[in-house]
């Protein structure tokens, strides 16, 4: 009887897996086709403003309502989408690469060179992201680019200590031993054996990386230091909604705030299933 009652939570917790994954990898299909046709196929200024029309209401006119001066909304979300998650997915891409390159070296340099830049990452991370974000911001004009250096130089410090962590497990390894006693040479066997077991990880913090550098993108558009007020983000549309969410106009607010979450849900609930596929681990085991 107790092992009916286990294989039918273990297919239980399958199946909804199985739902999680996919109703992520769905939105995250449609995301994806809305920042890639929808502004082509719209062929409609998301900047043209109509002060006839500030303020309406979701209609079927304007499914997502109109902002303060009369812009739809859901074309100005959809463009602010596309924007964020142009600087997630390049910030990510750039700080991937140099957290992978530090803890590589780290683990595979050894000795004073492992104990300089993780004293290196520790500095670094003694510094609040938000912080180190906006005196990288402010040393340069309001724009898509100083945006993404700023997220991608303070973003690197996690991916460099798990590549670092994973290096120094794939060194003790029994088929590394025998690469080297073969007279295989350092730098050999990090760029035929190491490397490529550490980018499945690597990989994995790039994913995970994309909406925290989105989430980084915003609060610094909503405090005015990130993308310039005329440019479409979805920090920015937060931002010039605030004067309209205490008048009482909750949509401006709403829809831009719903935009950000539910993506950075998707890919979450997209990167669990990967770590759980190149990291398994028994769910009894999680359940001891």
């Amino acid at each position: 009887m107790a092992d009916l009652v286990w294989k039918s939570h273990g297919r239980t917790r399958r199946s909804t897996r199985t739902v999680r994954v996919t109703v992520s990898a769905v939105i995250v299909a449609a995301v994806t086709v809305a920042v890639l046709l929808v502004p082509p196929l719209a062929q409609l200024d998301q900047q043209a403003v109509d002060l006839s029309m500030k303020l309406q209401p979701p209609s079927p006119a304007h499914p997502f309502g109109t902002d303060d001066v009369g812009r739809d909304l859901l074309l100005r979300c959809v463009y602010g989408l596309r924007v964020s998650l142009l600087v997630g997915l390049v910030a990510a891409f750039v700080a991937t690469v140099i957290g992978t390159v530090v803890g590589a070296a780290a683990a595979v340099g050894g000795g004073w060179v492992d104990r300089v830049l993780m004293r290196l990452v520790d500095t670094f991370s003694s510094v609040p992201h938000l912080l180190l974000g906006i005196f990288v911001v402010a040393m340069f004009r309001p724009g898509v680019w100083p945006v993404i250096v700023s997220v991608a130089l303070t973003h690197w410090l996690s991916t460099a200590r798990i590549v670092r962590s994973e290096v120094l497990s794939l060194r003790s390894r029994p088929y590394i031993d025998a690469a080297i006693s073969g007279g295989a040479s350092r730098w050999r066997v990090t760029a035929r054996h190491l490397l490529p077991g550490v980018l499945p990880q690597a990989g994995l913090a790039a994913v995970l990386m994309v909406p925290h550098a989105m989430w980084h993108e915003s609060a610094l558009s909503f405090l005015g230091l990130g993308l310039p007020t005329h440019q479409a983000s979805l920090g920015n549309l937060v931002q010039t909604a605030r004067g309209s969410l205490l008048a009482g106009d909750w949509w401006p607010t709403l829809f831009p705030g719903l935009f950000l979450i539910i993506p950075t849900l998707a890919v979450a609930g997209l990167a669990g299933a990967w770590r759980e596929r190149i990291n398994p681990r028994r769910r009894s085991e999680l359940m001891l």
